[in-house]
């Protein structure tokens, strides 16, 4: 079982454990290691995203990987989607984001990419974690102060920019009104570069970062923002992104906020009108609502549920062939286009898809039917399987007995924080709610801190 990688990479407080010096440099001694292989010197390619911890790990990382005899090249501050296409394009050995996406701004994290574009396997991160465990017992912390990060190349933004054109041939925004939320983060150095370009008028928020204002009130975390702002400035659709990118929801023009799961259908939509839905397939998670599942199917298209994460859902959709997959937090793949969830892509697709149909957002998503859902964290002071712990099991079957086929429950941990989330969906609010909380407080009464 891995220690130190989640769902999405290492991730903790900055300059804590497993985010302090020491075990930093380690991550790049390792990594380093594990790439050269026999095989020469391995390059890699670095990115980070706006918080104010990102350039002394980047530094430390660097300096972890260079001394183990690898080469490396920074692209600054871009979006992790980024560094998965540029890691491919130029034929890195791998790819680093400093990013914690969109957790609050003193955490951080570190994300790998493997040559090919695609997150690593949770075999080969194991793999990575038994070799930095080794090393932490010889390897001394480097002081940040007589480090220096490799210096920026903007010849990368420019080739990812290119790329996202490239995506959406002969897109034009004329005659549309946009309000674009950047989240203080990595899409603030790109989307206000990127958009001009397609005309339209295009009103830019919370684009500008100093290092603390990462997700704070703000993103694809708080996307009735975005929606709010739609409606006050009369636009037609407001798109919001997270800190690293890879993941986008939108707002439609009477300020809804569109989320993950809309854009599933109207994208798979798109997709079989065209004939590049393969097998009529969809892949979606657990988080994602039956109303997603019930609208899809009247298209007669299929949704295969993969667990939360969106290199599971990738990993599903590679099994089955699946054209689009995605999750209701807005990480939607298109594995035609690009090897992970790309925020900026996925904005672009939709404004394609809207341009084409010659509809209004709200229109192309007016028949799915959303299911009352709610989600309650609860902090955890350890992670113990949920399973075997009688008063928390009693508490899921009762819920899972009374709802049957009109509701479901999913409890799972967080990937990237010490949360346990309880995910309630009922036909009947009044029933949601209530086993919500009742598995909610056994949960705190077992392992709430």
């Amino acid at each position: 079982m891995r220690k130190l990688f989640g769902t999405d990479g290492i991730r903790a407080v900055a300059g804590e454990p497993p985010l302090d010096l020491k075990t930093i440099y380690a991550v790049g001694m390792a990594l380093a290691h594990r790439l050269k292989n026999g095989a020469g010197r391995p390059s890699i390619i670095l990115g980070m995203d706006t918080r104010e911890s990102s350039s002394w790990i980047a530094t430390v990382l660097s300096a972890g990987l260079t001394d183990a005899g690898a080469a490396v090249q920074s692209a600054g501050v871009v979006t992790t989607p980024a560094i998965a296409y540029l890691t491919r394009k130029h034929g890195f050995s791998a790819g680093v984001v400093i990013s914690a996406s969109h957790n609050p701004w003193h955490d951080n994290g570190i994300k790998v990419f493997g040559g090919d574009g695609y997150k690593l396997p949770d075999a080969t991160e194991l793999d990575i974690e038994e070799e930095i465990f080794r090393r932490l017992e010889s390897v001394t912390a480097p002081d940040p102060a007589k480090l220096a990060i490799p210096s920026v190349e903007s010849k990368f933004r420019a080739d990812y920019e290119a790329f996202l054109l490239s995506a959406v041939p002969g897109l034009k925004l004329d005659g549309l009104k946009l309000v674009i939320d950047c989240a203080n983060g990595a899409a603030s150095a790109i989307a206000p570069e990127l958009f001009p370009r397609l005309g339209g008028k295009v009103h830019f928020t919370h684009v500008e970062p100093n290092g603390r204002n990462i997700n704070a009130n703000c993103g694809a975390l708080h996307p009735e923002i975005v929606a709010a702002e739609t409606k006050t400035h009369n636009a037609d659709i407001g798109i919001t992104f997270d800190g690293d990118a890879d993941r986008a929801l939108f707002a439609d023009a009477n300020g809804k906020v569109v989320n993950g799961d809309a854009v599933l259908l109207l994208a798979a939509r798109d997709l079989k009108t065209r004939n590049m839905l393969r097998d009529d397939t969809v892949v979606a998670t657990t988080m994602s609502n039956m109303g997603l599942e019930a609208a899809l199917a009247r298209d007669a298209i299929k949704m295969l549920r993969a667990p939360v994460g969106d290199k599971y859902v990738l990993e599903m959709m590679h099994a089955n062939s699946a054209s689009i997959g995605g999750e209701q937090s807005g990480h939607i793949l298109f594995p035609h286009l690009a090897t992970t969830g790309d925020g900026l892509l996925t904005a672009l697709v939709v404004l394609d898809v809207v341009r084409r149909a010659g509809k209004p957002l709200h229109e192309l998503v007016a028949d799915l039917k959303v299911y009352p859902q709610v989600i309650v964290n609860v902090r955890v002071k350890e992670k113990k399987p949920l399973d075997a712990i009688p008063s928390i099991t009693a508490m899921i079957r009762n819920a899972e007995n009374e709802l049957k086929s009109t509701g479901r429950v999913v409890i799972r941990y967080s990937g990237t924080e010490p949360l346990a989330r309880v995910m309630i969906e009922a036909e009947s609010e009044e029933a949601m709610r209530r086993h919500a909380d009742a598995i909610a407080g056994a949960i705190r009464d077992a392992l709430g801190t």
